[in-house]
């Protein structure tokens, strides 16, 4: 019989009137066959829904191509084996040194106008000397006796307070210190260095010589020699910088794969980051020397497909992650660069593949041909999409190189230069640093030299190098006092600017009216009775040193409005066989705009109250 029915749930449980059991039940999933064929079928219970969803979103609209499976290619190299600075005479292109260092090198200055620099290096160098004397077994005891010979015979000469030649070593307390310390107990490196450079023997000029020390000496000398040509890396000749355009500009040229020879010129390389898009093809501007091509790449490889971040999916039904927001995006309707990435970011994104190919370094690349074999078996043979005449208008190529001044109807080149660069270089501090303004109140072009280097080695501010100078040139040349009763104003034909600021005045180039160019002048000193004052840094130094002394120009296309910065540094990094590489180069950027300096004509100023 059926259990009566309880009214009070609450109550019946509480006193327990009638103990019941709880059963549940599971729904467990019970396969009907062990066999998955048919399930993993993905059969389709509406095959016309489907086909209309895919015809609507056009997937039906394919090409008619399969997708790549193998690529074969064939590469002509052409290496680069020769060097030439602008105007300057062709050298081997050393395969044991990275390009930016031949093409920013620049000697060391170790001599500017009356100030002798650089005695850090002098100094290393003859410590360097020292060294293989205590070190060669063949001197022995007697390498002492000739340390002192060689510190005498090549001194370290100190400054005389009492001349102007020395007012910038004696100006500056550190050097002057330097100086004291060295001048007498260290010898002149530089100065061994020179004589043995020039001809010389290390043995010339030393008294108390056995027939054995002679051939030792010699023989330290190469090797001191060699030392220091490896540790600095110097041009033999002049060097790539061009003062006039603040620029390097050589060449670099090897022999083509088709005969005749390949010449890429940098025009503008401004120093620093030095990659394929600084050079051209420079057909009318031959370096002379021929040598054996290179035999060409041959590779099959295997294509694929391009992949970026934000890239469309190829299935409709799949979900992008959003990483990439190409509907944030919204160009104008002359923005081509834009509009270009766009499309082909959204519209051809899966059209594109990619092959591995391998080049060495320090060559010229040009694809000869690409066979490429889809999934049918069908073999394509495409050619390089810049191909044609270089003059053609509607021509469209990347990463390949321009021509300078190309014939009409010659040829386009598309290869690639990889120039053997580094990745990486460490800059050391500024050991000069000169900013070229305009000055539109004065109309002058002012060089400002911010940094100036010191004689030993380092570099300091320019004001403040230019400020002691000053101050000890009135010490050795005291003022006159006016005498007599004077005027309460009196006539000033100029006002002075900072010894430190270098005008460059416009002028006219010869046989041109319309043509401007920048000509370096010198304001006059504070000290009548000394010459105008000169630029302390090598850059605007240029010709200052020659016999007889030159003038020096600059072109005004290269001081804009916005001003022009230059720097010399040394520079460091290894090579790939590990070798140090350092060497002292210039390098230009971006000034900071326009400036004034003050100067003016023609004033009237108040006189001392003591001499009314």
């Amino acid at each position: 019989m059926p259990e009566p029915r309880i009214d009070n749930l609450a109550e019946a449980l509480a006193a327990r009137d009638r103990p019941a059991v709880g059963v549940w039940n599971r729904l467990e999933g019970r396969p009907r066959t062990t066999d998955f064929e048919r399930a993993l079928r993905a059969e389709v219970r509406d095959p016309l829904w489907l086909l209309t969803r895919q015809w609507q979103l056009g997937e039906f609209r394919g090409s008619d191509g399969g997708s790549p499976v193998t690529a074969t290619y064939s590469i002509a190299v052409a290496r680069p084996s020769r060097f030439r600075p602008a105007g300057g005479t062709p050298e081997p292109l050393p395969p044991d040194r990275p390009l930016e260092a031949l093409a920013e090198r620049r000697p060391v200055p170790f001599v500017a106008g009356a100030d002798r620099i650089a005695f850090d290096l002098r100094l290393a160098i003859g410590r360097r000397w020292l060294k293989l004397l205590g070190r060669s077994p063949v001197l022995g005891s007697v390498a002492f006796d000739f340390r002192g010979q060689y510190v005498r015979l090549y001194p370290i000469a100190l400054p005389d307070p009492a001349t102007d030649a020395d007012a910038s070593r004696v100006a500056d307390p550190e050097v002057w210190s330097t100086l004291q310390a060295v001048a007498g107990r260290r010898m002149d490196g530089y100065l061994l260095y020179r004589h043995l450079k020039d001809g010389g023997h290390a043995s010339d000029g030393i008294s108390d010589l056995l027939h054995l020390h002679r051939p030792a000496l010699d023989a330290l000398g190469d090797r001191l020699v060699a030392w220091f040509d490896d540790l600095i890396d110097q041009p033999d000749a002049d060097g790539a910088w061009d003062p006039r355009r603040l620029e390097h500009r050589f060449s670099v040229a090897g022999s083509a794969p088709g005969g005749g020879e390949k010449v890429l010129t940098a025009q503008e390389y401004p120093g620093g980051e030095l990659d394929w898009h600084a050079f051209s093809l420079d057909p009318a501007a031959p370096v002379g020397g021929t040598e054996p091509p290179l035999p060409p790449i041959n590779r099959t490889v295997f294509p694929a497909p391009l992949r970026y971040a934000g890239m469309p999916l190829p299935r409709w039904w799949a979900v992008e992650d959003g990483a990439t927001n190409f509907a944030a995006v919204s160009p104008d309707s002359t923005d081509l660069a834009r509009l270009v990435f766009l499309e082909f970011a959204l519209v051809y994104s899966n059209d594109w593949f990619q092959l591995p190919c391998e080049l060495p370094v320090g060559t010229v690349a040009t694809i000869q041909g690409l066979a490429v074999t889809d999934v049918f078996g069908e073999r394509l043979w495409i050619t390089s999409a810049g191909t044609g005449l270089d003059d053609d208008w509607q021509r469209w190529s990347m990463f390949t190189l321009d021509t300078i001044d190309s014939a009409p109807g010659a040829a386009a080149d598309t290869g690639l230069f990889l120039p053997a660069s580094v990745p990486k270089v460490a800059d050391g501090p500024a050991l000069e640093e000169v900013s070229l303004i305009r000055d539109e109140n004065a109309n002058l072009v002012w060089g400002i030299e911010l940094t100036v280097p010191r004689a030993t080695g380092e570099g300091r501010r320019g004001s403040e190098v230019a400020a002691g100078i000053q101050a000890r040139h009135l010490r050795l040349h005291p003022p006159t006092e006016p005498g007599g009763p004077l005027a309460p104003i009196a006539y000033e034909a100029m006002n002075s600017v900072p010894e430190n600021w270098i005008p460059f005045i416009p002028v006219h180039v010869p046989g041109d009216n319309r043509t401007i160019q920048l000509q370096r002048a010198a304001m006059p000193n504070v000290v009548d009775v000394l010459p105008p004052v000169q630029p302390r840094t090598s850059l605007l130094r240029e010709g200052l040193d020659a016999t007889p002394p030159q003038s020096y120009f600059v072109n005004q296309e290269e001081v804009p409005q916005s001003g022009t910065r230059l720097a010399v540094a040394y520079n460091r990094t290894r090579w790939r066989d590990g070798r140090v590489c350092v060497w002292l180069s210039a390098k230009r950027g971006t000034g900071r705009g326009e400036g004034s300096s003050g100067l003016a004509f023609d004033l009237l100023v108040d006189t001392p109250a003591t001499a009314h």
